[in-house]
């Protein structure tokens, strides 16, 4: 897994747990690698993994089986895509807005070309 240097790690696995949640790839129920298993298959310490754990339990998107292990939550996509969304609308959308003004681009054009 290539990991970008401006965000935490435990937060890319996040993103990445949860964006296979969306893609269906990840489904209610399903059994997710342990801490131990899936630090050693992207190559991340497993205290790393449980951080990441940790917050997406917090969160509601995963559960612990206690000696089973993590699940995913029957409301997780529902979670997961609500999330998103405000994280895209807060910071990601904001940034593509600013950059479309310098540019002198509006919406309606972009739509237009296509």
């Amino acid at each position: 897994m290539e990991f970008n240097q401006n965000k935490a790690i435990y937060l890319q696995i996040r993103d990445t747990i949860c964006e296979r949640i969306l893609s269906g790839d990840l489904k209610p129920e399903d059994r997710i690698p342990s801490v131990r298993e899936y630090g050693a298959s992207i190559g991340v310490n497993p205290n790393t993994v449980m951080r990441t754990y940790e917050k997406l339990t917090m969160e509601g998107v995963i559960y612990n089986k206690r000696g089973i292990g993590y699940f995913i939550t029957a409301e997780a996509r529902e979670i997961v895509l609500e999330n998103s969304r405000k994280e895209f609308l807060e910071t990601e959308l904001p940034v593509v807005i600013r950059k479309m003004e310098l540019l002198g681009l509006n919406p309606k054009e972009l739509f237009d070309n296509k």
